[in-house]
């Protein structure tokens, strides 16, 4: 069964190593939990709703409930603190189209918002119901998750919206072929939502962004069925599945999404290169891209996120040796590691790996094989479990994430880390940050940062903690050279610094296209743009 207030199944759990509390105490100091509240606890604060009555709205408390909130640290300390404020006033869980466009037509007459919800993995406040007048109505659309047709000759598959990635990946895998789209919220995050809110895979140097791989599909709007068709390329005007990608419910509700789909590879490998210190590793990481070696993945952690993973992997002994041996080689304190990935053919991932190691060598790169590849890729996809870990010995864990050109790189991470590491010293605390290089383009990449500081004595003030180095941080980003968003999308935790980014006319284009299939903003008012 799925944790109502956390992420993923609740018969799945993370331990954090000894050594790993160890370190984290050494260096911002001892947690203290604090206490959870029960499902049955919440369910009584849920008022009656305000729907009128329809066969495909359900209006129990539980419901509306586990479709309150999504996966951010704020969302995570409202359903722990039961202080979540809005609850929808109802979930439906339409099972095709045209049940979608009944509940357009429902809320049209009846005067009711709508939320587009897929897995509820949104880290950014996509699904959250804001205080409204018209009752809230949330659509999950997670019965809509089988692979509705293929096409082999073109390799396009077409899946319901609502289809997560192990489902997605199962019913290719049946068939021979892969998407290849592996964000880190595979395991819920659902194929709609990754074209809604714009995702990126951790392969994506191999398989492309989801703007890459999504060919076409349908969504429904309040003004009919806008049917998207997957032609390979168009010079006929401007790109309408362009101005669905990143729309986040806006505009109408994704319901069938087709895909470029790929042949299973013969072989896949994860190779770890060491780096004695930051500045060699950023500068192999960026001549590996833009040599344009087909590498799958590359991922490159500077020294402070390499010490962690090292403390936080287990088997101090193994890494002990490991240790040894770097350091032996010329990379001990501030080295930094190199994730690479091969993928394809045995011949293609052979000549693909003696190029990047070629480019490894002439930044003084230790190539130590693929065991800790092998050991990142089987638990690649329960990294977000560590969040319960480090909140039952009381540390409060979030990610900050943007893109920039390689000539900003060394400045905006600097500036990010920085900010975050002195963002509590007011308030007597420390913040251990550390970051990775995730996404590689010739142009940039991007810049994915992880902070841990210790619970609060209050709910309230551990959220006032997180708003602190959260709003500044987003500010600092944008002014200066950032995307605020590489993979997550805007939300509405996002949308305040949206304006900076875009430009003004760039902002009126946007609401103008939102105003054009949705006048009376009754589609995820506040997601995306800041409404009044």
């Amino acid at each position: 069964m799925r944790r109502w207030n956390g992420w993923g199944d609740d018969q799945f759990h993370m331990d954090l190593p000894e050594n790993g509390q160890s370190f984290l105490a050494e260096r911002i100091g001892d947690g203290r939990a604090l206490p959870d509240v029960t499902l049955s606890e919440v369910c009584q604060q849920v008022p009656a709703s305000r729907l009128p009555a329809h066969p495909l709205v359900v209006t129990k408390a539980e419901d509306r409930v586990r479709h309150a909130r999504g996966q951010s640290l704020p969302d995570w300390l409202a359903v722990r603190s039961g202080d979540i404020g809005v609850f929808p006033d109802g979930v439906a869980y339409p099972e095709d189209s045209d049940q979608v466009s009944e509940l357009l037509r429902y809320a049209a007459e009846q005067d009711v918002t709508l939320i587009p919800y897929g897995g509820g993995t949104s880290v950014a406040g996509h699904i959250n119901p804001s205080p409204s007048l018209r009752p809230v109505l949330t659509v999950d659309l997670g019965r809509m998750n089988r692979l509705l047709d293929f096409d082999s000759d073109s390799q396009i598959a077409t899946f319901g919206a609502g289809t997560p990635g192990p489902l997605v990946e199962s019913q290719l895998r049946a068939r021979g072929y892969t998407l290849g789209h592996f964000p880190q919220s595979f395991e819920l995050s659902t194929v709609g939502g990754w074209v809604a809110s714009r995702s990126s895979g951790q392969q994506s140097l191999r398989y492309g962004r989801i703007e890459q791989l999504f060919a076409g599909g349908r969504m429904e709007t309040l003004s009919g069925t806008l049917t998207l068709p997957a032609i390979p390329a168009s010079s006929a005007g401007p790109d309408v599945r362009e101005m669905v990608l990143g729309s986040e419910g806006r505009l109408g509700i994704l319901t069938e999404v087709k895909v470029r789909v790929t042949p299973l590879a013969e072989r896949e490998r994860f190779h770890v290169v060491f780096f004695p210190d930051w500045d060699r590793a950023r500068t192999a990481s960026r001549r590996l891209v833009q040599a344009r070696i087909p590498l799958s993945m590359i991922r490159v952690s500077n020294a402070i996120e390499t010490e962690t993973q090292l403390a936080l992997a287990g088997h101090p002994g193994q890494v002990g040796l490991l240790e040894r041996y770097l350091r032996w080689r010329g990379a001990g304190q501030g080295k930094c590691m190199m994730m690479i990935g091969t993928t394809g053919t045995r011949r293609q991932c052979q000549a693909a790996l003696k190029d990047a190691l070629a480019v490894s060598r002439s930044c003084r790169g230790i190539h130590t094989g693929t065991y800790l590849g092998r050991k990142w890729a089987e638990k690649r996809f329960n990294m977000p479990y560590l969040r319960e870990a480090l909140w039952r010995l009381g540390y409060a864990v979030d990610t900050l994430e943007t893109a920039t050109n390689w000539e900003n790189v060394d400045n905006l991470l600097h500036r990010i880390e920085h900010n975050l590491q002195h963002g509590l010293e007011e308030a007597g605390e420390k913040v251990h940050v550390f970051t990775h290089l995730s996404h590689f383009y010739p142009q940039g990449c991007s810049i994915y940062t992880t902070y841990v500081y210790r619970v609060a004595e209050s709910y309230g003030q551990t959220l006032e903690h997180w708003d602190r180095l959260k709003r500044t941080t987003s500010d600092l980003i944008v002014r200066h050279k950032g995307t605020i968003s590489h993979q997550h999308g805007v939300g509405k935790d996002h949308a305040p610094y949206l304006p900076i980014e875009k430009g003004a006319l760039a902002i009126t284009a946007i609401r103008s296209l939102c105003d054009t299939f949705d006048p009376d903003k009754r589609l995820n008012p506040g997601t995306l743009l800041l409404d009044p």
